[in-house]
């Protein structure tokens, strides 16, 4: 019985180990999710920012505020 709980034991710390190894992102990794994230944001403004989406963004809250209720 002694074995059988060390080897349990054995493999729970081992699979603890190999999960805290992996478990997070290194600092290049951040730093690329930065630049991703800035790049679609400005990709974002500037799309939203446009004159033809800005046009079509107006209207729909024109006709939400016209609205009869």
């Amino acid at each position: 019985m002694y074995k059988a709980v060390r080897a349990r034991l054995c493999a729970l710390m081992c699979g603890a180990r190999t999960a805290r190894r992996d478990a997070g992102m290194v600092t290049s990794e951040y730093a690329m999710g930065i630049v991703a994230a800035v790049a679609f944001a400005v990709v974002l403004y500037k799309v939203v920012t446009s004159g033809q989406v800005n046009a079509e963004l107006q209207s729909i809250v024109k006709r939400a505020l016209g609205a009869q209720m």
